[in-house]
């Protein structure tokens, strides 16, 4: 790829913090405001926002699927569940075993509907999505009974699940951050892997490739990112499945551009769907899970329309 096309992803990275940064009725005029409450809001959509992108690419890339996403496939929703448990537990979310415990929601939900959709024999997109979408609704009815019964406890975790960036720890957005910078990096350094992954697995098999052991390790990457991502800001979906189309059209399919751009891109989609939730909608706030939302779910359609066009 042309190195003047990828400055594209910081410049629009660029606009959507200062459009997040002034987003508001105060606008610039008020310093304390933009320090003490949109920076910090801000730093939070970006690292989400670039978790949720790249968990979107790796799953597109290694599942061979165009509608893979965190959200699609339960990953999210595995989470979260795993998140609210601990809060009503009184883990703390700065703890160790906090980390641990939505990590392996995350990825107790993926491999859950990884292996129902293989129960046919045949991994096919339309079994993967109908697996993930019933495991997600699951977890999502377990999560919403929980903090029915829960009562007066659970009202401020009603905003977290909705996918709202309101007040995020200082200690967990720098646990997040470094979790997600270390998943990006090490799929860095496995791009040729992902791009034989993206073949198929017999083709990566005689490229020198174990589609296996690659496989459980892009897996791991993603459900990291994903969970660190929803450690700061809850349930949001189509983040990791519109980000990595859109970029793709820009950077071609090879994972050696595609998954920087992807976390780019999906940083700047983010910052800008929750400065859009508190600006548009002024008085009223929308979480940025609720934006996404409303622009991804057409989007999935359309792609759901095209990829089953494109197979008859």
């Amino acid at each position: 790829m042309e190195r003047n096309k990828f400055l594209i992803f910081p410049a629009v990275l660029a606009a959507a913090c200062l459009f997040s940064l002034a987003a508001g009725p105060a606008g610039w005029s008020d310093y304390d405001i933009i320090l003490n409450l949109r920076l910090p809001r801000t730093l939070a959509a970006l690292a989400v926002g670039a978790g949720l992108g790249l968990a979107g690419a790796l799953f597109q890339g290694v599942l061979k699927n165009p509608l893979s996403d965190p959200y699609i496939l339960g990953t999210s929703s595995g989470a979260t569940a795993a998140a609210v448990f601990c809060f009503l537990s009184g883990i703390e979310r700065t703890s160790p075993v906090f980390f641990a415990a939505v990590f392996a929601g995350a990825f107790g939900a993926t491999f859950l509907s990884y292996w129902l959709a293989r129960l046919a024999g045949r991994l096919s997109d339309a079994a993967l999505v109908l697996a993930g979408v019933a495991v997600s609704a699951f977890l999502s009815a377990l999560v919403m009974l929980t903090l029915t019964s829960a009562g007066a406890r659970s009202f401020s975790l009603f905003y977290f699940v909705l996918g709202g960036l309101y007040s995020v720890q200082p200690a967990v957005l720098i646990i997040s951050s470094v979790i997600i910078a270390v998943s990006g990096g090490v799929a860095m350094a496995r791009w040729r892997a992902l791009d034989a992954m993206a073949l198929g697995s017999e083709n990566a098999y005689h490229l020198g490739i174990n589609p296996d052991r690659e496989r459980i390790l892009f897996f791991t990457l993603a459900c990291a990112a994903t969970s660190a991502a929803v450690a700061i800001g809850g349930t949001i979906g189509f983040v990791g499945l519109m980000t990595p189309h859109i970029v793709r059209r820009i950077t071609g399919p090879s994972a050696r551009a595609l998954v920087p751009a992807a976390a780019l891109g999906g940083a700047a989609m983010l910052a800008a769907a929750d400065a859009a939730g508190r600006s548009f909608f002024s008085p009223s706030e929308i979480p940025a899970g609720v934006v996404m939302a409303l622009a991804g779910a057409p989007f999935f359609m359309w792609l759901l329309w095209k990829t089953s066009r494109g197979k008859n």
